[in-house]
């Protein structure tokens, strides 16, 4: 038996430590942690010690201070990071000896949504139900502001009592606003003329904000322009984990052979016309985009739009630039094809049926426009791909473009599909987009490792586009930076202004400022900043309760995405699936294709609209 313990000890690399052990060794560890602990007993922090202290601190005498409010902006948006400084009416140096506080220094930090709660305790004979509070709110940005707020009973021992406040605070134009749009204008200069990779002049923007309101903002708060934290709730992280998972989707399904099936078969319904193939895969982009998010849309049809370029010998970007106005308009139609939609169907209740009554003729109207619009463009670079023998070419095509794993094809339609119908019907479960990503990515991912039709490294390398993810978290935080220095309040608090109550003025801002502003800032924030403005105006300008300002405001966010290639999510992912395959487009060559085309439609909703409403 002690052999076979010892056999058992040896195998598990037991032996030695308790050999160890018996030399003398385990006492030596034991008094090493009994020393480390006195050291750490005798050294611990004061403020350890004091906070200690404080916890069992005795109250008797006091009174119980629970306060909690909102801080809101002009907008009536709640504010993040505000510091809320809580006294007590009366001598300031008195309060200090005698008002103990379980935030530090009676300091309150606003949470996310601008929400906070404190308590306080207070000496009985200083606090009454009549007895005022005096409260400090500030953030870099905002004009500093001081408050008495009455105090009022909550239990009728009197022994706890409560303060409710709920304050707004103004815009100022402080240093950390001229930092933040500056750094954002030379972004996206460097962006433009292709100074520098628009992953990297991005990252550079957020990072310059960042340190600034690190160093400069701890020697002056006014150059404070956004913490870490605001930063990462910047990120809309819905967004990169949907990308994500449909590019893992999108990988894995290429391994099948579908997309170049797929590309075989499109041009098999054209016959060999160039123009009319064009035009077939803006149609099915623009109904696809209808009901599942754009960039979904692009992310499945951007691989079959190359391989029949590439078939064809001409630019894949004279196709799949079509496609991504293609995908913003059919986007526009419907509540779920565009998350600007969603936000605004959301914040007025507006219904699927009412955002297709009143967009959707505009958006057919706008895609026929399209088609002209794509042949006067791209017209000579369709010709080069005219073949004087189709069904040769046919012929060959279905040869070629064969599907080459009907297993994995098998499962990947069904995933696609329970991942489709989790798209439609996701405002039922209230779940976001990108968890029905995710987890049909899982789900196809772990079929392919187990029969060992798919190598994770080569999708995960090759197939998950990483520098257009990045390039994504790091606008965000650009645009969180002059979101947070009030550049968005401003233009929105400027709309007001120059409406001056009037229905049409109003239409026409809402609809251009929008448009213009989403081609060169995310039109997600944006819109989140345009939200309450559009519903102070339409409650107070007579004739604006037929809801027009919210179609305004939908047509500016979503057609103003076809202004540059950082307009719309779908152009950024559809614009790097193009560059990894070998055909770029830089910013100002993109914007001469697809500007023209964004104030053409733009003006044909604004005619729209001055004319049914």
């Amino acid at each position: 038996m002690k052999q076979t313990m010892k056999q058992w000890f040896a195998r598990n690399r037991i032996a030695q430590p308790l050999s160890l052990w018996g030399q003398g060794h385990g006492r030596k560890i034991v008094w090493l942690a009994f020393f480390l602990g006195v050291l750490l007993f005798c050294f611990v922090p004061p403020a350890v010690m004091a906070q200690q202290v404080g916890e069992q601190e005795d109250h008797t005498g006091q009174v119980q201070l629970e306060v909690f409010g909102k801080i809101v902006n002009s907008h009536h948006r709640g504010v993040s990071d505000v510091t809320v400084q809580l006294l007590t009416e009366g001598d300031q140096r008195a309060m200090d000896r005698q008002v103990v506080s379980l935030q530090a220094e009676n300091i309150i930090l606003t949470e996310s949504d601008g929400t906070y709660q404190g308590r306080l305790w207070v000496k009985k004979d200083l606090v009454a139900a009549d007895s005022l509070l005096e409260m400090t709110v500030y953030k870099p940005g905002y004009e500093k502001k001081t408050s008495l707020i009455p105090v009022s009973d909550r239990f009728t021992d009197g022994a706890t009592f409560i303060v409710n406040a709920d304050l707004q605070i103004e815009r100022k134009i402080g240093p950390g606003f001229w930092v933040a749009t500056v750094v954002f204008v030379l972004a996206y200069i460097l962006i433009s003329f292709e100074l520098l990779h628009r992953t990297m002049a991005a990252m550079l923007g957020a990072s310059i904000m960042l340190v600034i309101s690190y160093t400069l903002g701890t020697i002056n708060p006014e150059y404070h322009i956004l913490s870490y934290a605001s930063a990462i709730r910047a990120i809309d992280m819905n967004v990169i984990f949907l990308l994500m998972g449909m590019m893992i989707i999108v990988g894995i399904l290429k391994h099948t052979g579908i997309f170049q099936w797929c590309a075989f078969k499109c041009y098999q319904l054209a016959r060999g016309n160039v123009l009319l193939l064009a035009i077939i895969l803006m149609s099915f982009t623009a109904v696809a985009s209808a009901f599942l998010d754009n960039v979904t849309t692009m992310l499945l049809l951007a691989p079959v739009t190359i391989e029949i370029a590439l078939s064809l010998g001409i630019s894949p970007l004279a196709l799949l630039i079509p496609e991504i106005l293609a995908s913003n308009i059919g986007g526009t139609a419907t509540l779920i094809g565009d998350p600007p939609n969603i936000m605004i169907g959301s914040f007025a209740g507006l219904s699927f049926l009412q955002f297709a009554e009143n967009l959707g003729p505009v958006c057919v109207v706008v895609m026929v426009i399209l088609f002209a619009y794509s042949k006067v463009v791209w017209g000579s670079e369709f010709k080069k791909g005219q073949v004087a023998d189709i069904q040769k070419f046919i012929d060959n095509l279905r040869q070629e473009y064969k599907i080459t794993d009907a297993t994995l094809l098998g499962v990947g339609l069904v995933v696609m599909g329970f991942v489709v119908f989790l798209f439609l019907t996701h405002g039922i479960w209230h779940m976001e987009v990108s968890i029905a990503a995710l987890f049909g990515a899982s789900l196809l991912f772990t079929f392919g490792l187990l029969t060992r039709k798919v190598d994770m490294l080569e999708v995960i390398e090759k197939d998950i586009e990483w520098t257009t993810l990045l390039f994504f978290m790091f606008l965000f935080i650009l645009v969180g930076g002059v979101e947070e220095a009030g550049l968005l309040d401003i233009v929105a608090d400027g709309v007001v202004a120059l409406s001056h109550g009037n229905l049409v003025v109003s239409i026409c801002l809402v609809l251009w400022v929008s448009a213009i502003m989403s081609a060169f800032v995310d039109n997600i924030p944006f819109t989140a900043t345009m939200l309450p403005i559009v519903a102070y105006l339409t409650q107070v300008i007579p004739g604006a309760e037929s809801g027009v300002l919210w179609w305004a405001l939908a047509f500016g966010a979503c057609f103003g995405g076809n202004g540059t290639m950082i307009g719309a999510s779908a152009n950024v992912v559809t614009l790097g699936i193009s560059e990894s395959a070998g055909h770029s487009i830089g910013f100002i060559p993109f914007m001469k294709l697809v500007f023209p085309f964004m104030l053409i439609s733009v003006a044909v909703a604004n005619v729209w609209l001055l004319l049914v409403y």
